[in-house]
């Protein structure tokens, strides 16, 4: 740790966590992020990938932002990044993104991959049948998250490399982890859950301290 002037320790700089702000629910993921301390950076291009220390992919039309990922000359920078070892949480359509495998994907759609599973789109139903549910995951603790389910996908299959954090009464899989990618199918941060961004940050600490921030 560096020094300061008068002998005392300087503090480390905020963690720089960037969001995907091609399409979806950017801000939200931007009041989870700043409340845990870190500094965001809406990623819409690939200079700003930079010095990134982690990244949301967030919620919304994974086909709208895989089109626009590509349009944007984003998708090989992401999936570097992704190989390289950043940590990445993704939730719902970001869920969907960081699979290797699609089930019911629309005419071209493509993935960054990254997480050895693959993702239903749309297996909960339309936009009307939205729902919150009370999920408990063992690794945050005895409360349960607050998950709110908006047109979510589902993990039909998890790797063997992949850990299975969450599942639903019925079994179905709805978060998973694998290294430094996170996944769930349900979006906490419209909920105010600050757990599972908390994971990222823990992430995204230990790289810095290992790696250099360059993706």
């Amino acid at each position: 740790m560096a020094a300061v002037a008068d002998g005392g320790p300087a503090e480390s700089p905020a963690l720089r966590i960037g969001i995907l702000a091609l399409q979806g629910d950017v801000r939200e993921h931007e009041r989870a992020l700043v409340t845990l301390g870190a500094t965001t950076v809406r990623v819409r291009r690939p200079a700003d990938l930079v010095d990134l220390d982690g990244l949301v992919l967030p919620g919304g039309e994974s086909s709208v932002i895989d089109k626009l990922s590509r349009a944007f000359g984003l998708r090989e920078p992401l999936q570097a990044g992704i190989a390289a070892g950043l940590p990445v949480y993704g939730t719902c359509a970001g869920m969907i993104l960081l699979a290797e495998e699609l089930e019911d994907a629309i005419a071209g759609q493509q993935t960054f991959g990254g997480l050895d599973i693959t993702v239903r789109r749309n297996a909960f139903g339309r936009q009307q049948e939205s729902f919150v549910a009370a999920l408990p995951l063992a690794m945050l603790g005895e409360e349960p998250v607050a998950a709110t389910f908006i047109r979510a996908p589902e993990v039909v299959r998890a790797g063997p490399e992949v850990e299975v954090l969450a599942r639903l009464e019925d079994g179905r899989i709805v978060a998973v982890r694998q290294g430094n990618l996170l996944a769930t199918a349900f979006h906490p941060e419209i909920s105010g859950e600050l757990r599972l961004h908390a994971l990222l940050l823990e992430s995204a600490a230990v790289r810095r301290t290992t790696t250099p921030r360059a993706v």
